[in-house]
């Protein structure tokens, strides 16, 4: 899952990135207006951490661009600020939570993972496709028989499949949102065939079909 944190206050946002990365979470960050407008220009996250004040600008006009933009991005609101006028404007624009800094950083988590649950998934903590059974609360993959040992990208990466199911994923959506900036770096996509030769290599030892069809000159897609 792909993440947006737009704080200003530096060692709070390296916190909460290195937080989050730790509990599997793609993380980026902005530490201003104009950068965060730039990224949700440019790509699709699945849960935006928002700060109210910004150095130029106005966190609440950024949720206000997203609405009118029709983003799927789930939104939780984390401000020093702690006010009731300040709740009510952000849910009333379409916040899906509001968080008074300072917080724990795992309630920040439980925040983050139930809006993408019941955004993306229904409100569920298991995705059950086929043989497969993922958990987003504690990140394993299991089949009847057998739990999956999967690294950190292959799980990211299954995840994401997972969340497009019958879809075509194309190398470029799936390079941006598991690797960021890295992957307008690389040359080629053998760093994404190794990946994907190993997680059907996985799953084909824990007794599951090839559910990863390769769609010739356009990427994969996870299919039955």
């Amino acid at each position: 899952m792909n993440l947006l944190i737009v704080e200003d206050e530096p060692v709070l946002a390296k916190n909460i990135r290195s937080y989050l990365l730790q509990n599997m979470y793609v993380c980026e960050t902005a530490a201003d207006f104009s950068t965060a407008r730039s990224k949700l220009e440019q790509g699709h996250y699945d849960c935006v951490l928002l700060d109210i004040s910004l150095p130029d600008g106005n966190g609440l006009e950024l949720l206000r661009r997203l609405k009118s933009e029709k983003s799927q991005s789930g939104v939780l609101i984390i401000s020093a600020r702690n006010s009731l006028d300040d709740k009510l404007s952000g849910l009333e624009l379409g916040a899906d939570d509001y968080l008074t800094k300072p917080f724990h950083l795992a309630e920040l988590t439980a925040r983050v993972t139930a809006i993408i649950r019941r955004r993306t998934f229904e409100g569920n903590n298991e995705i059950v496709f086929d043989k497969l059974t993922i958990n987003i609360v504690d990140k394993s993959v299991r089949t009847e028989k057998a739990v999956i040992n999967l690294t950190r990208k292959e799980y990211e990466m299954l995840l994401y499949f997972a969340s497009n199911k019958n879809r075509v994923v194309t190398k470029d959506s799936l390079a941006d949102h598991l690797w960021e900036d890295h992957a307008q770096m690389a040359d080629t996509y053998d760093f994404i065939y190794s990946h994907i030769k190993n997680l059907r290599r996985k799953l084909s030892e824990a007794g599951c079909p090839d559910y990863l069809k390769s769609v010739y000159g356009m990427g994969y897609k996870l299919s039955i």
